[in-house]
Order: C-alpha cells, then structure tokens, then sequence
C-alpha cells in the first residue's frame, strides 16, 4: 500500500526530514553598532542613568553614547533599537525630490533673482595649494581577520575594569602616538598596529621644523580597519578620544622610548630581522613558512652578506623580509622570548659543511609571517605575556 506524504513526515523515527536553518555569524557593520549601542541600554537599564566621564570604567561607554548623539546617520540607524531615549531628537529625514521642493520657506530654490553669490570673482581658477590625500576610509576585517584583534580589545577592556590601565589625556601625537599601543577615539578603543611616520621637514612662515608624517595601520574594535594619517589620527584622539597606559608603568616607559620617536640620548641597540632562505635544500624548501628571526647589532644587509657560509643561515643566501631599528633594548631578553614563544614550531634539523662539522640551527620557525608581525608587536608593548601561539590554529593567542 503506497504511503501518503502525511504519512511520510509522521513517520520519520529518526528526524531525518527536519530542516535546521544556518545562520550566518559573520556580522555586519550594522550589527557590531547596534551591539555597542546595546551595551549602553544595558548599563542604563542596569543603573538607572547614563554613564559618566568621571569614572574609568564608564568612560568608554560615556566617549561612546557622546559620538553617537552628535553622528545623525548614526541616531537614524540607532534610534528605532533607544528605549531610554538616550539619542535625543533626530533630524527629519526628507525622503523625496518633492519634500525638498514643498520645504523651501524661504525661497532658496527660485530660479529668479540675485545669483552674484555663484560668481567666484576673487578665486583664482587653479589653486597653488597642492591637492589634499585622499581621506583614508575604514575598511571592513572579516571574522577570521579580527578574531585575534577582538581577544586583544577584550584584554583591554578587562584591565581597564581591573585597573591595570587607565585612561590619560591625549597629547603631542609626536610623542604619545605609538605602534603597539591603544587608543579611544570617537567612543571605541583603537590599536596602533603599524606607524609609517618618518621626520621629514616642513617649511613655514614661522620658520622650518622637522615633523613626523606618514600613514599608519589602525585597528579598531568595530573590526574595521584604516590606513589614516599620523597626523589626522592624532588629531581625532586629541578631539575625542585618550591615551591608554599599558599594564605596567615600566614597560609604558619602555614602549614610549623605545617604540616611535627616538631621542638623541637614546642608545642604538641594533635591528631585529626576518628572514626567509633561498637555500636548494629540498629538506628545507618544503618547510612551509620557515623564517629566520633574529637580531643584528649590525646593519642587516652587512649581516648577511655572507649568509652561504654561515650555518646560522643554513649555509644559503636570504632574502631579508623585515627589519626594525631597535633602541634601549636588551638583546638578550629578546631573543629569548621570542624564542620561547615560538619553541614548539623551531626547526629541527642537522646540517654539514663541506669538513662535515654537523650544526643544529635554532632560529628558524614554521610560522605564518603575519603571526610573527604580531608577536613582535605583542612582545615590543610588553602584552606578549598574555598570549601564546597554537601550533595547531597557526595562531598567536590569548592564554
């Protein structure tokens, strides 16, 4: 007797016709600001009052609603999900060609009558000043790209509670404005990943001044990313934003002398290098990223200028992938951590010379290049303590 489809469905012992719907977790831009904006309903729900400047804690949440409430396409977004009405009024949003025409009270848009106002008599048709950069735009991470990023913020944002960090005015982006250090800006807190600034002179009435200028690599906790200027993120955090401290005033000092602007009484202590091998050992060149890290107290092309007779380099010539000045830093505690941290991913292998004396190189690793940037930037602010690296992930992460 054939079956019904009713008796199909009703029939299924095992649940083999249910239908479970995935849901996509990769979040939109709008998602992650209604989730910051959320965390402010939640603290008011929970407190009764919006959060306040004078407290350390509330800080973030205070920079945060502020940014918010002076950003109209931001309330327009927000204000269906203000149930504390916490955004203010809003701006009416005309919607047609027709609502801009009836909203002319006071006859801008008449075709007749005076228009010297359109006449630039007094404006030269091609102006001597040069042409602005284009203003850098944040871009989106995907979850992949962030998820480090995100652990780092969360780290952050739990020392600010404990009062491992705290929040200082921000000033002279000369000094204070530092690779591997953390910012609030606008209400969110930002990671200076990169700093590309260099002196380079400036000419004024007022007399020639050296200046840093350049672009840089800025995180930011909503999982966007951007190349702005040294100069204009320095100006948005002095406008809107402070300086986070790092756990330990030491390593704060360190990182301020060590990491952005060098001083004349500072000491040249040498440059930390990666490196990749071009040796025609087979052994070797199916290694997937196998880098060299170490550090020079010599220029590094002058280091390696005879790479192919040294087993260090594995007795081949290298191709130099990054290098970085270094100043007031102590050699040996480098080289040390960095060889710890990435312990379990050393190369292990023996090599011969052509007398067959056998060398154990040591400061080779398997590590994707970007998880080694990221090590160096974790271990330069001194936060490299809270991370590890998972050889199985492939990842530098939280402990």
């Amino acid at each position: 007797m054939a079956k019904s489809i009713e008796d199909i469905f009703n029939d299924d012992e095992f649940g083999l016709l249910d239908a479970k719907i995935q849901k996509s977790e990769i979040k939109t831009d709008e998602d992650r600001l209604l989730e910051s904006f959320e965390e402010i309903n939640d603290f008011f729900e929970k407190n009764r009052r919006e959060p306040q400047p004078t407290s350390m804690s509330e800080y973030a949440l205070f920079s945060r609603l502020k940014e918010f409430k002076a950003n109209e396409a931001r309330k327009q977004l927000l204000k269906t999900f203000d149930r504390h009405n916490l955004l203010g009024e809003i701006e009416t949003k005309i919607e047609t060609l027709d609502d801009i025409l009836n909203d002319d009270d006071f006859g801008l848009l008449d075709s007749e009558g005076d228009n010297s106002i359109f006449e630039f008599k007094h404006t030269p048709l091609n102006s001597s000043r040069d042409k602005a950069e284009y203003i850098a735009q944040r871009q989106s991470m995907s979850e992949k790209e962030f998820a480090r990023y995100d652990l780092m913020f969360k780290q952050v944002h739990q020392e600010l509670k404990e009062g491992k960090r705290k929040f200082e005015d921000f000033k002279n982006a000369e000094d204070n404005l530092v690779e591997g250090n953390f910012y609030l800006v606008d209400g969110l807190l930002c990671y200076l990943k990169v700093s590309k600034a260099e002196k380079v002179l400036k000419e004024n009435k007022s007399g020639d001044r050296m200046r840093l200028e350049g672009r840089t690599v800025t995180i930011f906790e909503n999982a966007t990313i951007s190349n702005m200027l040294f100069r204009s993120l320095g100006k948005a955090i002095q406008k809107n934003g402070k300086l986070i401290t790092n756990p330990d005033e030491n390593i704060e000092r360190q990182l301020f002398e060590n990491a952005g602007v060098v001083k004349e009484e500072d000491v040249e202590s040498g440059w930390i290098y990666i490196l990749k091998s071009k040796s025609d050992n087979k052994e070797i060149q199916n290694i997937q990223d196998l880098y060299k890290i170490g550090f020079s107290k010599l220029p590094v092309k002058e280091r390696v200028r005879n790479a192919k007779k040294e087993a260090t380099y594995l007795f081949a010539d290298v191709e130099i992938i990054d290098s970085f000045a270094c100043y007031n830093l102590n050699i040996h505690q480098f080289e040390n951590l960095i060889h710890r941290f990435f312990a379990e991913v050393c190369l292990n292998i023996d090599l011969y010379d052509k007398e067959s004396n056998r060398y154990i190189p040591r400061e080779w690793f398997s590590v994707p290049l970007e998880e080694i940037n990221t090590a160096l930037d974790l271990l330069i602010n001194g936060n490299i303590i809270h991370y590890k690296y998972d050889v199985a992930k492939k990842q530098v992460v939280l402990k």
